[in-house]
């Protein structure tokens, strides 16, 4: 592996992103004094194989880039393979170049997903309400599968399998799911007084929380669990660990 290895994030709006001083620890502790990491933003994904090509051109080859919202599963189009995980959960968060100059997927928030939630489980979080239908969403209820936890999501549109619309959401609901996980971009920097619609009047202190925003550290939905005397997390340590398993991709 050489020194000078660039990578980066891609998505649509990143000034929340925390990624960059993520990885700059990482090259730090790795003694990678040369390789950086970058916030790429595109304002739509149709422009994926030239504005590639083009950077490439321009400031030399990319050895791996995150991929966020919205581009998870809008991405796969132009990606020429996907790992088994990639597959199952059809998004991606990861990618990297192929010798051939295409571009492979990979999706390493479920494992992240599950390493930082791992230690909060209880025998109670049998069910769980996910909240979202993006490329997030689609990878945490892949990983809750793995554990055997039963899925219901939770999104503006009614889904063909365990779906309910937001409005159709009721209190009782919600006590029958203890583990709630919110998977949409609401609420994020700069945008931290939104919050998804929610019958709060469910929600207990048996209850565990999660919003996978980490900037700010706790949203406004977070918030609203806590003042109901549930606990509550948010997407920092799921950050960290999808991260990790990105790096190790990149770089095996």
């Amino acid at each position: 592996m050489t020194e000078a290895q660039r990578f980066g994030l891609l998505g649509k709006s990143l000034a929340h992103s925390h990624s960059p001083a993520l990885f700059a620890e990482k090259f730090k502790r790795a003694g990678l004094d040369s390789a950086r990491y970058s916030l790429f933003e595109l304002d739509e994904i149709g422009k994926f194989s030239d504005w590639i090509t083009t950077l490439q051109e321009q400031h030399g080859p990319l050895s791996g880039l995150n991929v966020t919202v919205p581009y998870k599963e809008s991405i796969l189009p132009f990606l020429s393979s996907l790992t088994p995980e990639a597959q199952a959960i059809g998004a991606v968060n990861a990618i990297k170049p192929c010798d051939d100059g295409t571009w492979m997927g990979h999706n390493t928030d479920a494992v992240g997903f599950l390493n930082s939630i791992r230690p909060f489980l209880r025998s109670d979080h049998e069910r769980a309400l996910v909240i979202g239908n993006g490329g997030a969403a689609k990878a945490v209820r892949y990983g809750l599968n793995t554990l055997g936890i039963q899925v219901a999501h939770v999104t503006r549109r009614e889904l063909s399998g365990s779906s309910v619309r937001f409005e159709d959401l009721s209190p009782e609901a919600v006590g029958h799911h203890k583990l709630v996980v919110q998977c949409t971009p609401v609420g994020t920097y700069p945008d931290v007084d939104n919050c998804v619609p929610f019958p709060w009047s469910g929600m207990t202190p048996q209850h565990l929380v999660v919003d996978l925003v980490y900037n700010p550290a706790e949203t406004k939905f977070l918030r609203e669990a806590r003042s109901r005397g549930a606990e509550s997390m948010n997407g920092k340590d799921m950050l960290y660990a999808q991260a990790d398993a990105a790096w190790r991709w990149w770089t095996t």
